[in-house]
């Protein structure tokens, strides 16, 4: 198979597979995640390489990869709805100081992932001072206090 349809077929592949992994930021990236990333990128390796390693088998999946994450971020400037399938989109796991518990077991999101984000970017302690909580599309987790209960 050409080098170039591999590298778009991989490509896209793995952009599947990781966005519906979930959203999580890269601050929270465990060293499972690490482990995996390197496993994932090995054997994508040697099955976009095969038997062949010169550098133009190199330089052309480099360039097929780059240029393809070049032209999906484009697409995703233009094209809101592509940028959703690609990126998601902002989700609110609490609303008005109730859990929207479906929503957060989607997202693999728990109440102490919540009040962790509460406690370090607002120095909120219980539920109902938390007005809205957003899981935003980088997998890091927006808390809106709520002013008449804090």
């Amino acid at each position: 198979m050409n080098p170039v349809i591999k590298g778009l077929v991989v490509y896209l592949f793995i952009l599947v597979i990781f966005r519906f992994m979930g959203k999580k930021n890269l601050s929270e990236t465990t060293t499972f995640d690490l482990v995996l990333l390197l496993i994932v990128s090995e054997t994508t390796s040697n099955a976009l390489t095969g038997n062949d390693y010169s550098l133009i088998t190199c330089f052309l999946l480099v360039a097929t990869m780059t240029g393809t994450d070049y032209i999906l971020g484009w697409l995703k400037t233009r094209n809101n709805r592509i940028d959703k399938i690609i990126d998601g989109a902002p989700l609110i796991l609490v609303d008005e100081g109730k859990l929207l518990l479906p929503r957060m077991s989607k997202a693999n999101v728990d109440f102490g992932d919540i009040m962790e984000a509460a406690r370090m970017t607002q120095g909120l302690e219980t539920l109902d001072q938390i007005k809205y909580a957003v899981l935003e599309k980088d997998g890091s987790i927006s808390i809106i206090p709520d002013r008449s209960v804090v």
